[in-house]
This record gives structure tokens, sequence and C-alpha cells, in this order.
């Protein structure tokens, strides 16, 4: 369907932005980390290495120690737990928007959730006991982390035996557990903005982290806060400048929101309202015109990028490509991309080289470029193997033998 005036925004215009607005044409890349990180809004973090690979994809000349120095020395960069209850790493004076537009949110269903496994585990009594215990373990545990400064979860659940409490969960499922308390008090801490994830337990491919009072990792913490309402407007438009056009539903999925908190934003953005080959997607003001075309070119993302988990609806630049890319829940593996599109995937055996195959022909040019990328891939992991956490069908093909 097209509105009245609506002006249409292609395939074709879609793929033309990504070149530029994500950092992946010769010419358009990134200058850092951070610029990487603020040029897509924020940079998946829940596979640690993907900030790392995501960050190289878009800055030539980048290496792991650029973006750590970014992260724990400089602390220009900040990981956190963000949209859709994911972490994210996100550049520093951004993190308030991200905490009052979706982190707080989460924070307040984590407890009540939390509350709950405790009082079906018997841990204190009912829910209101087992709300003072979490509250007690909370404020003994921070305490313990002030005190150290930083900290592991193995060396906090020393400090405040309570942490090894065990819950109680799926009882009398095959799939039952009974894990320690420590991973969600540390994440409701987390949650809440009172502490921060700090360096890795050993390489850049660890997801263990040391843990800080995020007083003492960035003074003043956070920083100050816009309400909730302002917050969500400020992140909408800045998903709109990297992602844009893109539909409501997209917005929605990709930030955690509820409809109406979606269409509340939208609105008070201003979004312009454009024809996405029958659907009806927005931009901000001023942005229907075309893009500045840019070279051809190719570029390897890491599995989680946050280009091709930036919208819900995928069609426009995977094709039919998604049985092999992406994995049963949802997440991707690692892609090729050719001019805005998908072409392909890639993988690693245990000999550390980056294997490649494409999913259709794509003509000797471009995969001249592929090949060209897969060398410098492989030069740039120097023998470091990445296993993704949520793997596709492809890039465990590619990464056996």
């Amino acid at each position: 369907m097209r509105g009245v005036g609506m002006v249409r925004i292609g395939v074709e215009e879609r793929r033309a932005r990504l070149g530029r607005r994500h950092r992946l044409g010769a010419g358009c890349q990134a200058s850092g980390p951070v610029d990487a990180a603020a040029s897509m809004v924020a940079l998946h973090a829940t596979d640690p290495a993907t900030v790392h690979l995501s960050v190289a994809a878009r800055v030539p000349g980048s290496d792991v120690a650029s973006t750590e120095r970014a992260l724990y020395d400089d602390r220009e960069l900040i990981r956190m737990l963000g949209m859709r209850r994911t972490v994210f790493v996100v550049p520093t004076p951004f993190a308030p928007v991200v905490q009052a537009a979706c982190t707080d949110d989460i924070a307040l269903k984590q407890r009540k959730l939390l509350v709950r496994h405790l009082t079906e585990a018997g841990v204190a009594g009912d829910a209101e006991a087992c709300a003072q215990w979490l509250a007690a373990v909370e404020e003994s545990t921070a305490t313990a982390l002030a005190l150290r400064g930083s900290a592991t979860a193995q060396e906090l659940s020393a400090d405040e035996p309570r942490l090894r409490t065990r819950l109680s969960m799926a009882e009398g499922k095959t799939y039952a557990a009974q894990p320690y308390v420590t991973s969600r008090v540390l994440f409701q801490l987390s949650a809440e903005g009172r502490i921060v994830r700090g360096r890795p337990l050993g390489t850049w491919l660890s997801g263990q982290h040391q843990w800080s009072p995020a007083e003492d990792w960035l003074p003043g913490g956070l920083g100050v806060k816009p309400t909730a309402e302002e917050a969500r407007v400020m992140l909408a438009r800045a998903w709109l400048a990297a992602f844009g056009p893109g539909t409501a539903a997209d917005l929605q999925w990709w930030a955690g929101w509820t409809a109406g908190q979606t269409k509340k934003a939208l609105v008070a953005v201003e979004a312009v309202a454009v024809e996405l080959d029958g659907a009806v997607g927005y931009v901000l003001p001023g942005d229907e015109e075309p893009e500045v075309p840019v070279e051809p070119w190719v570029a390897f993302l890491p599995g989680l990028d946050p280009t091709p988990m930036g919208w819900k609806e995928r069609d426009w630049y995977l094709g039919p490509h998604k049985a092999r890319l992406f994995d049963s829940t949802g997440n991707v593996g690692p892609t090729i991309w050719s001019n805005g599109r998908i072409i392909g995937g890639w993988g690693q055996p245990d000999s550390g080289e980056v294997r490649y195959e494409l999913l259709e022909d794509v003509g000797a040019e471009t995969t001249a470029q592929v090949e060209a990328e897969a060398a410098r891939w492989t030069t740039w992991m120097a023998g470091v193997r990445v296993t993704p956490r949520f793997r596709s069908p492809l890039e465990k093909q590619l990464s056996q033998g």
C-alpha cells in the first residue's frame, strides 16, 4: 500500500545505504572503535568475539588491542545490558540513553522474576521475605565489590556465601537445574547500573569478566539519565539514522519495546512514512532522498553483527539464505556481504584459516573481492579460531576438517 505523496524507497536503495551508513564500503569506513559503534548505535556483545570482529570489519588497520583500549583503558565504550535483554557495547556517553530506554524496564521485570524463583526454591519464605533477602544479598555483594575494587563472580561468592544459594529450576523436567544465584544477582546489579563488566578473564574470546562498581569505572557512574520517554525518542532517532528505512515492527523488535512505546517514539521523532515495496517504513525527516553511491564493496561480518541483526524483516538483504545462515532461534552466523546483500557465509576449521562458501553466482569480479577479503581475514585472525556462540548450519559445515 502506498499513501498519498508517500516516497518509495526500494530494495536497491536500502542496500545502497548500508555501504556508507554501516561503514562497510571503501572510503566510508570508521575512524576507530568508538566511531564504528556509534555508527551502528551499539555493537552486539553477547559473543565477546563479535565486538572485535565487527570493529575490524569497519575500521581499516584496527586490531584487538585498539578495541580493548577503548573499552578498558580509555573507557570510551562500555559493555552493558540493553535492547532485548542483550549485552551490547555502547559509546559511553550514550549509555544513559540505553539504560533509560530499555534496561530499566528489563531490571524491573527481572527482579520480579528472580523473587518468584527464590520463593519457589524456598530460599527465605514468602515473596516479601525473599525480596528482602535479595536486597540484603545485593547490598552485601555491592559492598564486597567496592572493597575489592574489581572482582570475579567467584571472588564475590567467597565474600558473600549467600551467592552460592541454589535455585530450583524446572523441577521434575528433563532439563531441571539447580544453578547458583550468583549470576542472577550480578545480572540484577548490572541491569540497575550499579556494577559494570570490566576486562575479560583470559583472551578477547572469553565471556567471563571482572566486575567493578559503576562509580569506580566511570566518574559519576553511568551519568544523568533522561526520562524513559525522552530516552526512547533518542534511541529511535539513532536507530532510524543507522537502519532507516525500517518498519515499526523492525524498531519494536530491535529495541524490545511494546507496540505502544514504539509508535509513541516514532511520532515524537516526527518519523516520515515511506513505501517499502508494499509495507510502510520510516525514515528521519529529510532522509527520503537517495544515498550518495559508493564503490562496489564486499564485507565479511561475524555472527551477531549489528548489520544483519538490525531488522526483524530481512528478506530484502537476506534473500533465500536464512536456513543456512541463521540458527533455529534467529541468531545470524558469519556472513559475506556484497553491496548491501548477503551472498554467502564463512567459518574456520581448527587450522584457523578463513573458509567461505558463496550461495549464489556473483560473477568473477565480486568473487575475486571475496577471495581477497578471505585472505585478509585469515591474516587478521593470525591463527586464532573463533567459534560463534550461536552456530549456523553453514558455519558448522565450513568449520569441519
